[in-house]
């Protein structure tokens, strides 16, 4: 007899990954240019030696390949990475309030790229290169995170609460430090700033995000490897490691790929909110708590609502286009408050 459990959560992933593809398609075709499907599916086949359909026009394959795809490219990486991203610290601090920004790697990440747009003009020509303030972004990210880490260590252990208030102090500390660059910035600079206070996809390119988009997969690949550990933490830190679980290990894994995936989507996409904190519970209301199901479900329903949400900032104030960080959290605010009252409601009755 089949376990209709286990044929609910394969259903649930089956789907989502169908409206995701939908949505990538969508994404492709739709803006200033808009692409007919066929046109546009005729093209994607043709980088594969396959000739179907009417070929898209010259205008239309340079939108494609050099715009809209890097940019769909962007959203599914940095999406799904902080939805697994999410789910993980979710486990880890066995708190639903959890998020990649908790541990300060999105808020290290703007300061160091804030710090460069501000900064960084007086630098030799040769190092202003477009990677350069990604890669400051990514390298105060992932500084950001081991200092948490290295503040709630004690010995070789290290304690969940006291994570969470050092993730909360560095969060102000980096929060001030960019309040302090916006106050010397000019005008100008402070245009570039909003990017990456608010996030966006746009201006993405290939040469800039395939690197960024192999370190997000190594990240999402190393916590997909901890899915049971988090299914045995879920009984409690004294019972797991009755069960020869090594809970410190999981704990530096967890922050490690954490602070490796986040810091490298921050990078590229600014600071994006609440992506992380509702994809895994939209996730287990689908399908359950099981962690073999919610890690890698997390993953495609965090990538479909990046890819909607971008899809909705081009579409909602076009010909311009809203950073699609307003967007995701104007969409995440209200369901996360009707989540919270659904549950307040339910420990009330």
């Amino acid at each position: 007899m089949r376990d209709p459990l286990r044929l609910r959560r394969r259903v649930v992933v089956a789907a989502l990954a169908g409206a995701l593809l939908a949505a990538c398609l969508a994404a492709s075709a739709v803006g200033a240019l808009r692409i007919p499907l066929p046109h546009l599916i005729a093209a994607i086949a043709q980088c594969f030696g396959i000739k179907m359909g009417r070929p898209a026009s010259p205008i239309e394959d340079a939108a494609l390949f050099a715009i809209r795809l890097p940019r769909v490219a962007l959203g599914l990486g940095a999406g799904a990475t902080l939805g697994i991203a999410g789910a993980a610290l979710q486990a880890l601090f066995r708190n639903p309030l959890a998020d990649p920004g908790l541990i300060g790697v999105s808020g290290g990440a703007a300061f160091g790229a804030v710090g460069w747009i501000v900064l960084g003009a007086s630098a030799p020509a040769w190092m202003h290169d477009p990677f350069s303030t990604p890669l400051a972004a990514f390298t105060t990210g992932l500084a950001t995170a081991a200092g948490v880490y290295w503040i709630a260590s004690r010995g070789a252990r290290s304690e969940i609460a006291t994570l969470l208030l050092a993730g909360l102090a560095m969060n102000a500390l980096t929060a001030a430090g960019v309040g302090y660059l916006s106050y010397l910035g000019t005008d100008a600079q402070l245009r570039a700033l909003t990017f990456w206070l608010l996030g966006g996809l746009g201006g993405a390119t290939w040469r800039e995000i395939w690197p960024m988009l192999l370190l997000m997969g190594v990240a999402g690949l190393g916590l997909l490897s901890l899915r049971r550990s988090y299914d045995v933490l879920a009984l409690g830190e004294r019972s797991a490691g009755h069960l020869g679980l090594n809970v410190e290990l999981v704990r530096r894994a967890t922050i490690g790929c954490v602070a490796l995936g986040a810091g490298a989507s921050v990078a590229l996409t600014g600071i994006i909110g609440f992506v992380g904190l509702v994809a895994p519970h939209l996730v287990r209301l689908l399908g359950g708590p099981s962690h073999r199901f919610v890690l890698p479900a997390s993953a495609l329903m965090g990538a479909l609502l990046l890819v909607l949400a971008d899809l909705l900032a081009r579409m909602a104030a076009a010909p311009a286009e809203l950073p699609v960080g307003i967007v995701t959290s104007a969409l995440g605010a209200p369901f996360f408050i009707a989540l919270l009252r659904r549950r307040l409601a339910g420990s009330v009755t």
